[in-house]
């Protein structure tokens, strides 16, 4: 069960048949993050051919990972299938 991991918790966990793997990142289902550890930040960035992503804040035990996971609301297209997926970097680690 692939599971993201911060700070020494986990933050989200899905089973394999609920992500999608895009260009090397692991897109969660919003449903399996564990919100407690999230806030919702203003940063936004754009993709060429997958639109406009928005991005989490996630914090674990007082400490803060800005801008760690994002997520597209409305992606193009091209790339329909993480539409309101979520993905990490900077340090988050994904298993499965």
């Amino acid at each position: 069960m692939p599971k993201a991991i911060w700070n020494g918790k986990v933050i989200a966990e899905a089973d394999v048949s609920e992500i999608e793997r895009l260009e090397g990142n692991v897109y969660f289902p919003s449903s399996s993050l564990k919100i407690e550890f999230f806030n919702a930040s203003s940063h936004t960035s754009v993709c060429s051919w997958k639109g406009t992503a928005n991005y989490y804040n996630v914090s674990v035990d007082g400490k803060e990972n800005k801008n760690a996971a994002w997520v597209y609301h409305t992606p193009s297209e091209a790339s329909i299938q993480i539409k309101n997926l979520v993905a990490f970097w900077k340090g988050v680690q994904v298993v499965d």
